[in-house]
Order: structure tokens, then C-alpha cells, then sequence
């Protein structure tokens, strides 16, 4: 969404050659291969350490760093596997999206038209938000040394980009409809005046 934003933006009579349906089903077909293959990797790996003791996980899901605190091998190899793992999915698609939105705002501001901000700044603020959501607490989860870390917040952070996030997208995009954000607003009103 970030390039295609992007494009749009400070591209826009490139458009249909930038972002031909050729190039999307690249994009699309990279992301969902690249994130298959890690998955694989980490998944395999995994279960075929040695566990030990209780096999109960103190998670709501099968998550890698809960797994990793039940294994009674040295995980520091694989755990420096996972931080550039990390990086690599985490950090890169991050840095992207940002760049690609540093553009635009680059853009706008050399163009000077006032509307032209409000207007990027509709299409662009709600992708940020879920961007923020998502990749902010992936981040927390995972680059954030563990001692920082207790159960209990790692819970809270995987609900946040595991649940919340997804959750929360059709409500995010679905507030740039101009029905939907009145009827929010009245609905708002209605429980504020009662």
C-alpha cells in the first residue's frame, strides 16, 4: 500500500506502468513466498529442538519465544537466527514504508497547495496508523532484550499485532468513508448527550 500510495503520489502519470497488474501479483506473490519460507524455516527448526519438563505454554498461542522457554538446549544460535530474521521482516518492510511515505510528504510540501496535505493526509494517515500498530508492537516483541519483558506483556503484545490490529483495519479504512465517520460521529453524540 506504502508504493502504491507512493506512486500515486509523486508519480501519478507513471501509475499504470508502475503499478500494472503484473507488478502487484510480483509484489503480492514475493511477500506471501518470502513469508512462507520463513515460516517454514522456524517451524521446522522449532520442533526439532529437545523440550523438557512441562510442555504447558504460558501464551495464548504456539509463539516462537514461548516454545524457545520451554527447550532445554542452548537457543542462543537460533535466537541470533530470529533477530535477523527479524530485521529482515520487520525492520526492511519498515523502513520502506517509511521512506516511501517520507516521499510523499516531500512531495506535498514542495507542491505548497494546503489541500493537497489535507488529502494526502486522508488517504495516507489511516495505512500509518495499522503500520504503527503492527510493526510497532512486532518490534517490542521481538528486538527488545528480555529482560524487559514478562508474561504478562507479551501476551498484551502479541493480542496487539496478532488480534487488535487485524481487528481494528476495517474499522481504521472504513472511517475515511465520509457515511461511515458521520454516522460514527452520531452515534457519539447520542451516547455523549444521554
Amino acid at each position: 500500500m506504502a508504493y502504491d500510495r507512493y506512486v500515486a503520489i509523486c508519480h501519478p502519470l507513471h501509475y499504470s506502468i508502475l503499478m500494472s497488474p503484473t507488478v502487484c501479483i510480483f509484489m503480492v506473490a514475493g511477500t506471501w513466498l518470502g513469508a512462507l519460507i520463513n515460516a517454514f524455516v522456524h517451524v521446522v527448526y522449532v520442533l526439532n529442538l529437545p523440550y523438557c519438563g512441562s510442555r504447558e505454554i504460558h501464551h495464548f498461542f504456539c509463539e516462537i519465544p514461548a516454545l524457545l522457554k520451554l527447550v532445554c538446549a542452548d537457543t542462543s544460535l537460533y535466537e541470533n537466527g530470529l533477530f535477523i530474521s527479524g530485521i529482515i521482516f520487520l525492520l526492511f518492510p519498515i523502513s520502506a514504508i517509511m521512506a516511501s511515505y517520507g516521499q510523499i510528504l516531500s512531495t506535498v510540501l514542495r507542491l505548497g497547495l494546503n489541500m493537497g496535505m489535507r488529502k494526502t493526509w486522508s488517504t495516507c494517515s489511516s495505512h500509518m496508523i495499522v503500520v504503527i500498530l503492527f510493526y510497532g508492537t512486532a518490534i517490542i516483541k521481538y528486538f527488545f532484550p528480555k529482560a524487559y519483558h514478562t508474561a504478562e506483556q507479551d501476551k498484551v503484545v502479541s493480542i496487539f499485532y496478532t488480534i487488535l490490529t487485524p481487528l481494528l483495519n476495517p474499522l481504521i479504512y472504513s472511517l475515511r468513508n465520509k457515511e461511515m465517520s458521520g454516522a460514527l460521529r452520531k452515534v457519539l453524540r447520542r451516547k455523549i448527550t444521554k
